[in-house]
């Protein structure tokens, strides 16, 4: 089996630093710009669609914001869920496990939350990959907002370039998620 997890190098952090898609401060102004069906990233993300009783097909939190705990009110509204699957994916990487989970998660008629034990960060990369073309992925920005990703040929393939970048076998990433690459390795 092909190595996983991929780790993400110091050399290609700076490249997460910037939004890869529109910021968003109003969550009824995302929704109304977002297709369907959106996949959620993030605990305050996901805290702010579900404030607007928006549930997205997919959430995927890890109790964090900023590194630290999300405050009690906010941990309460994410445990209110239909589904839930519960995870590892070590700070950095993106794990066999956090793979198995969205392709499970968006093979499923009802919504489900992906709960991970270390951080999700970086789930944003195989969530545009396993995403339907004219669905959204949204992030969180720390201190800028929500980021909108349409998901298109063109997003997928940004992706698929980072993810080639990483450390680690980034083939075993399309494996994992049966998705069919996009474009030759560089």
């Amino acid at each position: 089996m092909a190595e996983l997890p991929l780790r993400l190098p110091s050399s290609l952090r700076q490249e997460f630093k910037s939004p890869f898609g529109p910021v968003y401060t109003d969550v009824n102004e995302f929704l109304i710009d977002a297709d369907q069906p959106i996949i959620a990233v993030g605990d305050i993300v996901t805290y702010h669609l579900r404030m607007v009783d928006y549930t997205s097909a997919v959430a995927i939190i890890d109790g964090q914001t900023k590194r630290e705990t999300v405050d009690k009110t906010i941990s309460t509204v994410l445990s209110e869920h239909n589904q839930r699957i519960d995870i590892e994916n070590p700070p950095g990487m993106i794990s066999a496990a956090l793979l198995e989970a969205l392709h499970t998660a968006v093979s499923r008629s009802e919504p489900v939350t992906i709960v991970v034990e270390g951080e999700e960060d970086l789930a944003t990369l195989p969530a545009v990959l396993i995403s339907q073309l004219g669905g959204t992925v949204v992030y969180g920005q720390p201190g800028q907002g929500m980021v909108r990703i349409p998901v298109t040929a063109e997003t997928k393939i940004k992706m698929e370039r980072l993810l080639n970048r990483m450390d680690g076998d980034a083939t075993a990433v399309f494996d994992r998620l049966a998705v069919d690459r996009n474009i030759d390795e560089e």
